[in-house]
């Protein structure tokens, strides 16, 4: 952490509106801070080596950019002292940005019920799927910059030899469930080609709103952390969002209200409704390509566990 900490001050320097010395928020896949500049709080992050092209990051902060323009509530980069928002550290692997910090705490936590009681949860599920909406919109009408790059979830990228996220079918588990992840994959095949051929909503999508992504301030919603945007299926990433409520009492009242938040900015068809069971069931498996993919990160053996233990149940209910 001392480097971290050296890494932050020598990122700090490229932008000369910082006023004060960075402070850690996050040390996941990226490392945050928060810094103090002339134009108010900002999140400096060190973005992870090797994980994104340098043309990825930079595709990432011009989405961002272009959302926030538009006046989503979104981080918005900042332009450091060279006129580039994106910088390179004496470590030639290192990179580092620089984003508006947002107001508001995130609506929840992982595996944690949901704080908000009443009317309020269907209404801010109803506001979620309305951004997410105005999102997916406002990514149709963008002429993409030259050059631009990112991670693509088509079929190839969920369930292709190669997925971005890692072969979830190559997980340390039983026989059985081996199986079950085979029969999964070897299923999905077709109905994706189906949903293809019959013009899948595909475009730029966020590909992790999770609850920690979703800030709640007041009436406003904002949603952080792009990390992961890419190209994808849209009900990829309702299903995102959708997942994190296997244990809400009232889950199908929150889906119903995202849905009919979304269709009432941009229209879903009843070829895209119909997918969505299954595009839950393959962002669940994500997360044990992401956990096959990670060997080594701390406590990664339990988490795949539950990874695995949460794609059994979505497999069960969603898919029967």
């Amino acid at each position: 952490m001392t480097d971290i900490a050296a890494l932050a001050a020598e990122a700090a320097a490229h932008w000369p509106q910082i006023t004060a010395a960075p402070v850690l928020v996050m040390h996941r896949e990226n490392t945050v801070f928060r810094v103090e500049t002339s134009a108010g709080p900002h999140a400096l992050r060190l973005h992870r080596p090797g994980y994104h092209s340098d043309a990825a990051l930079r595709s990432e902060l011009d989405w961002m950019a272009m959302l926030a323009s538009a006046g989503m509530q979104v981080p918005a980069p900042a332009v450091a002292a060279d006129g580039a928002c994106l910088v390179t550290l004496r470590d030639p692997a290192r990179r580092a940005s620089l984003l508006s910090w947002l107001p508001g705490k995130p609506m929840g936590e992982t595996r944690q019920p949901l704080a908000f009681a009443g009317t309020a949860r269907t209404a801010l599920f109803q506001q979620i799927g309305a951004q997410m909406a105005r999102m997916h919109a406002l990514a149709d009408g963008w002429n993409l910059p030259a050059g631009f790059a990112r991670p693509t979830w088509d079929s190839e990228g969920l369930i292709g030899d190669t997925p971005f996220w890692g072969p979830f079918w190559a997980i340390d588990a039983s026989p059985e469930d081996l199986a079950l992840l085979h029969s999964v994959r070897t299923r999905a095949r077709p109905a994706l080609a189906r949903y293809v051929a019959e013009g899948a909503d595909y475009g730029l999508i966020h590909a992790d709103l999770v609850r920690e992504n979703v800030l709640v301030d007041a009436d406003h919603l904002h949603f952080i952390d792009f990390d992961d945007c890419g190209f994808g299926f849209r009900m990829f990433d309702i299903a995102t969002t959708l997942l994190k409520n296997l244990d809400e009492p009232d889950a199908d009242a929150l889906q119903a209200a995202l849905l009919h938040g979304y269709t009432q900015i941009r229209p879903l068809r009843p070829a895209d409704l119909a997918m969505l069971d299954l595009f839950v069931v393959l962002r669940s498996l994500t997360y044990l390509g992401w956990a096959q993919s990670r060997p080594n990160d701390p406590g990664i053996k339990a988490r795949a566990e539950r990874f695995l233990t949460t794609a059994k149940r979505v497999i069960a209910t969603r898919l029967g």
